[in-house]
């Protein structure tokens, strides 16, 4: 079973620094008995010797109950399913990038100026992305949790808290979904390898387009900051 998620934040409250969530289950930390914490370990190890040599699509249930010679209920057991399963062998490198965009260095950590580090999110994002794209199409979850689950409602609240500060007067709940969009794995999967698109324009892109929605620029004629605000601005040459 997944971590229980904390409160979804009324869009007028003030969003403070995400707390660090993870995507494993609650038992997944080091009070698992020696044999459990042994089990969970060899099956882990199972599925990452599947993905490297099958990909991504090489992991099924039943595949690792047979690599790690175990029963299939008892990966079933540990993960739940296999979106559980792929979850977990993201785990520790969603527990590294939370704890750096947290608490780490600036400007991807604390102590830059909050469009500095809006920019920083999204390209070690795409990094990432870039280089775990198989496992995280896989572990992609279905539409009634995509936008539910634990390590996306962290990133859209740390999203948000940067968007606040960068652009006051913003919907900034609004906002960071769609900039969500742009980091989507799908989008990446279908810019970087059908499109074959460079990752380093994805990145460019994403800088610029932080450039834009904090800086108000101009956009031919319509202007970017106050269509964000919701409101519109004058036609040219009227008062």
């Amino acid at each position: 079973m997944s971590a229980v998620l904390p409160p979804c934040p009324e869009p007028e409250e003030a969003v403070g620094e995400p707390e660090l969530l993870h995507l494993g289950p609650f038992d997944d930390e080091p009070c698992l008995r020696a044999d459990a914490a042994r089990n969970r370990a060899r099956l882990l190890d199972a599925a990452a010797r599947l993905i490297a040599e099958h990909g991504a699509a090489g992991v099924t249930m039943d595949a690792v109950a047979s690599a790690a010679n175990v029963g299939k209920g008892t990966v079933f057991r540990r993960f739940g399913d296999r979106t559980g399963l792929l979850n977990a062998l993201l785990d520790h490198s969603e527990r590294n990038f939370q704890a750096a965009f947290l608490s780490g260095p600036p400007p991807l950590g604390p102590g830059a100026p909050p469009a500095e580090r809006l920019r920083a999110f999204g390209v070690a994002m795409l990094r990432r992305t870039v280089d775990e794209l198989d496992l995280q199409l896989a572990a992609e979850p279905g539409a009634e949790r995509r936008y539910s689950v634990p390590p996306r409602r962290v990133h859209l609240g740390h999203l948000t808290m940067l968007l606040r500060q960068a652009v006051p007067d913003a919907d900034a709940e609004l906002l960071a979904h769609t900039l969500m969009g742009y980091l989507s794995p799908v989008l990446v999967h279908h810019l970087t390898r059908q499109c074959a698109m460079p990752p380093a324009r994805l990145e460019a892109g994403w800088s610029e387009l932080i450039d834009r929605v904090t800086s108000g620029t101009r956009v031919g004629e319509d202007v970017v900051g106050p269509a964000l605000n919701g409101t519109s601005g004058d036609a040219p040459g009227q008062g």
